[in-house]
């Protein structure tokens, strides 16, 4: 499995307008897209001392199910433009990561 990771900044006053984005408009525009391998995707928040940090993490079967999400530049982040209006900057470029293991109990 592959972990596509990528994260976003914003203001305090504008992290939960972009949560209900990412939750109304982006995650859901993502599954109905119903890419092959497409496992689930994780929304972290991490307040910092002057923004507000969002991570996404992605997981998919393979790298080549990443690419019919992503295309060939698999690496280019893919922000929509209602979240790019709110966030304040973001990663140009996600990162992919082989999961070794995961552990739940």
């Amino acid at each position: 499995m592959i972990a596509r990771i990528w994260h976003g900044w914003t203001t305090f006053r504008n992290a939960s307008e972009y949560y209900e984005v990412l939750i109304d408009s982006v995650i859901p525009g993502i599954e109905q897209m119903d890419i092959p391998g497409f496992q689930k995707i994780d929304v972290l928040r991490r307040d910092l001392d002057t923004e507000v940090e969002f991570t996404t993490i992605m997981y998919f079967d393979s790298l080549e199910n990443i690419k019919v999400f992503a295309g060939e530049d698999f690496e280019t982040a893919h922000v929509p433009k209602e979240a790019r209006d709110i966030l304040k900057r973001w990663d140009s470029r996600s990162t992919h990561h082989q999961l070794l293991k995961s552990i739940s109990q």
